[in-house]
Formats: C-alpha cells, sequence, structure tokens
C-alpha cells in the first residue's frame, strides 16, 4: 500500500559536516519519508528545527533542485547576499540546480518550526558551502567531504 507508516521512516540528526562544523545543525531532525515508499528519484523528508537550529551550512547544488514547504512555525531562509526572508505554514522556496545561491534555513523562534523538504537524487553530485572551506561529493565511489580544493577534510 502506498500510504507512509511513519513508524518505518528513520529519524535522521547525524551531519556528514566535519565535527567542527555540525554545531550549526544541532536540533535538526530529518523523518526520511521518500525512502518508506521506495522512491528512487527525488527524496522527500519531513524536517523539524529546534530553536536555534539550521537546516545545513549556507550551500547550493550543482546538480540537484531542492524545494521547501513550512508546515509549522517560522524559518528564515538566508540567500547568497545574506537577504533573509521569513517562512512561515504554507510558504515554500525552491532551489534550482546550478543555481549559485547559496542558502539555508535558521530557527530563530521559541519553538519548533517543521517543514517538508523535497530533493532530486542525483547520481553524481558536488555542494558548494561559500562561507566554510567545505565542498561535498558523491559519486560511483561514494561519498567525500573534502576542502575546496579538493583535499581531505
Amino acid at each position: 500500500m502506498p500510504k507512509i507508516d511513519f513508524g518505518k521512516a528513520a529519524v535522521r540528526t547525524a551531519s556528514n559536516y566535519p565535527p567542527d562544523l555540525k554545531k550549526a545543525v544541532e536540533g535538526r531532525e530529518k523523518t526520511v519519508l521518500g525512502d518508506v515508499a521506495g522512491l528512487t528519484q527525488f527524496g522527500v523528508n519531513l524536517t523539524r528545527l529546534r530553536p536555534g537550529a539550521a537546516s545545513s551550512l549556507r550551500h547550493w547544488h550543482e546538480n540537484e533542485d531542492e524545494f521547501v514547504y513550512m508546515v509549522e512555525g517560522e524559518l528564515w531562509l538566508v540567500e547568497n547576499d545574506k537577504a533573509e526572508v521569513l517562512l512561515r505554514p504554507g510558504e515554500a522556496a525552491g532551489f534550482k540546480a546550478g543555481v549559485p545561491n547559496g542558502h539555508m534555513l535558521i530557527n530563530r523562534s521559541a519553538r519548533d518550526a517543521v517543514y517538508l523538504e523535497i530533493g532530486t537524487r542525483a547520481s553524481s553530485e558536488r555542494a558548494h558551502y561559500p562561507d566554510h572551506d567545505l565542498a561535498f561529493e558523491r559519486g560511483p565511489d561514494g561519498v567525500k567531504v573534502t576542502r575546496k580544493n579538493g583535499e581531505p577534510y
């Protein structure tokens, strides 16, 4: 049956970030719904950010589109020019692959915020982090987290 049993969904709190950069996403919980449905072309997560938590470090993807839809609470969307836009329930934002607009969501409120995130599952990917000496690569040999010049982190 296609109906998703939330009880079967993994809840991820871990991050691939190096230890010195993980603090930004402490308080982030991703309920991985797409995997429960067996989806392979795109991922779907119901993500909860506790007060003070960020969705990620500011980043952009070469090959993956991203879309977020606010369900509960308020989050600040921070983009390349450091402009900030408040997102509330029923509002959404999208990020096209290959557009170098570094973005992240931050919960600056006193209560949890919940949003749905949907993104492409490209077979190869490189994510850029404009504020940090960090790069993320996924390819046939697996995942690599490196410095921008390709050196291991």
